[in-house]
């Protein structure tokens, strides 16, 4: 039985067809997966739904009511919760004080009844199996607690149906298993859930059902059990999808970042020699060091011992604006926190280092910075109206291109990217697959830290295995391998055979 029928469902936006004729159903009790590139379609449709925008046309029923003037409170009276990627919590209330947020409970004299709202919450976690304290600031929270904050204030709400957008980009396997387990609970009570997310192997994990769009129309709609990743994939992507291997051997230079028992918060002894225009790829189960170890390097984390050298010289004192004049640059995990500065254009978000280098000249030619933006927006295909848009109305991985375009703009020699390809579909992924070695084959030289050993296969000239804050095995890119890898990253075997890395 469906507990969502949306029917011919149109969209437009400018005289710009985004949905044409979409059909899409939840049936009671599944997951299903709603898939497709960034710029599909997706987000349009679940806004829909969410009561964000008003379709051109089609029919919602929900849970056996037609649905004619969607608002985002009569979705949510109807029992629709969307739990979005960039999380709507407030961080400077109380854990109880979101779950309650505008249904306070009162005493009999009209004063909040805290108390009572506490004692629920610690309930509402307890049947979750969610260990977070009501008490707890949100600021205070893990970003994985978090998640789960969110879903819990979806439950409170009495949702019938959760909208889960990306909703494991920033959590490691054990995090994401958790949050299975949960999901799974809820299925069995009878919650229906629509996953969204770009990675293959938690949709074929988790989801029952999938439906695919592309370019605004829906492809296929179908059980998960009788398609294949590589099969999702094509529809999703459609003639231009390519599955081959687009690594490329290169000639590489002298050593230019040289790293002798390097210490630092979350990893120790770290030894190696990363030669000019060589792509070094990192890995390893969160919290293994890796991140640590390209934050300390950048400057945004205190070195604990050990030496660091650019181009033969040490580097003492580390802070972002010496390393930023040692020609390195870092894109940081999460975008949204670390990255765009949503408020500004792309001119100005793509000049914003560069003029923090050039602190001396104070003046910002417009012209100049235009001709460098153009240069690199044709270089880096950035889709976009112009230099004037707002990053925010870009897709995942353009915003991502700009973020490079504007380290690229200082001429940074070393690239540090931690997860680069974090939340972008798998177009957006094999277009900066195809940047990173068009860049190494330029001379730059770069370290990707991922989880995911596939973008390793495609782009590293070796992998750089992490555990528990050390070097674990160092592999050749012939080595790498899914199997070896988690070998190395679990400890499961002694791989101190490469451990020296030179």
């Amino acid at each position: 039985m469906d507990i969502l029928q949306m029917s011919g469902i149109t969209k437009a936006f400018f005289g710009v067809t985004v949905l044409d004729k979409v059909d899409f159903s939840v049936r009671k009790g599944e997951v299903h997966a709603l898939l497709g590139e960034n710029g599909a379609g997706k987000s349009t449709l679940m806004n829909i739904l969410a009561g964000v925008y008003t379709r051109d046309a089609g029919k919602i029923i929900f849970d056996g009511q037609e649905m004619d003037h969607v608002t985002v409170q009569s979705s949510e009276q109807a029992g629709i919760a969307f739990v979005h990627q960039e999380l709507n919590l407030f961080n400077d209330l109380k854990v109880y004080e979101n779950i309650f947020l505008r249904k306070e409970l009162l005493t009999k004299v009209g004063t909040l009844d805290k108390k009572r709202m506490i004692a629920q919450t610690h309930e509402l976690f307890r049947e979750l199996g969610v260990d977070i304290d009501p008490t707890a600031m949100v600021s205070e929270l893990e970003t994985s607690k978090k998640q789960l904050l969110e879903i819990a204030k979806a439950l409170h709400a009495n949702a019938k149906l959760l909208i889960l957008d990306e909703p494991t980009t920033a959590l490691n396997n054990k995090e994401i298993e958790h949050l299975f387990g949960i999901v799974r609970h809820l299925q069995e009570s009878g919650k229906s859930f629509i996953f969204i997310s770009h990675k293959m192997t938690e949709i074929f994990t988790i989801a029952n059902r999938y439906t695919v769009l592309r370019n605004g129309q829906m492809i296929r709609s179908g059980e998960i059990a009788e398609i294949t990743p590589t099969e999702v994939t094509k529809l999703m992507v459609g003639n231009s999808y390519s599955d081959s291997d687009i690594y490329t051997p290169r000639e590489l230079g002298d050593p230019i970042l040289e790293l002798e028992n390097y210490s630092g918060h979350g990893f120790e002894n770290v030894n190696l020699s990363i030669r000019r225009g060589e792509v070094v790829g990192f890995t390893g189960l969160k919290g293994a060091g890796v991140s640590e170890l390209m934050q300390t390097i950048f400057g945004v984390m205190p070195e604990a011992g050990g030496s660091c050298k650019v181009m033969g010289q040490a580097v003492t004192g580390n802070r972002i604006h010496k390393a930023m004049r040692n020609r390195i640059a870092m894109i940081a995990a999460n975008r949204k926190e670390n990255s765009i500065l949503p408020d500004f254009t792309l001119l100005e978000n793509n000049y914003v280092s560069e003029h923090t280098l050039s602190a001396k000249k104070p003046l910002i030619r417009k012209k100049m910075e235009r001709q460098k933006f153009e240069r690199l927006r044709g270089m880096l295909n950035i889709r976009c109206n112009g230099d004037g848009d707002l990053i925010t109305s870009l897709s995942g991985g353009n915003q991502q291109k700009v973020i490079l375009a504007r380290w690229l703009n200082t001429e940074a020699d070393i690239l540090l990217m931690d997860n680069p390809t974090q939340g972008i579909d798998v177009g957006a992924k094999s277009e900066i697959y195809k940047l990173i070695l068009q860049l190494a084959q330029n001379g730059k030289t770069i370290l990707v830290n991922t989880l995911e050993i596939p973008e390793l296969q495609k782009v590293a000239d070796r992998c750089v295995v992490f555990y528990h804050g050390n070097i674990q095995s160092v592999l050749r890119h012939e080595e790498i391998s899914e199997e070896r890898v988690m070998l190395a990253a679990t400890n499961a075997i002694n791989a101190g055979e490469g451990a020296v890395g030179q």
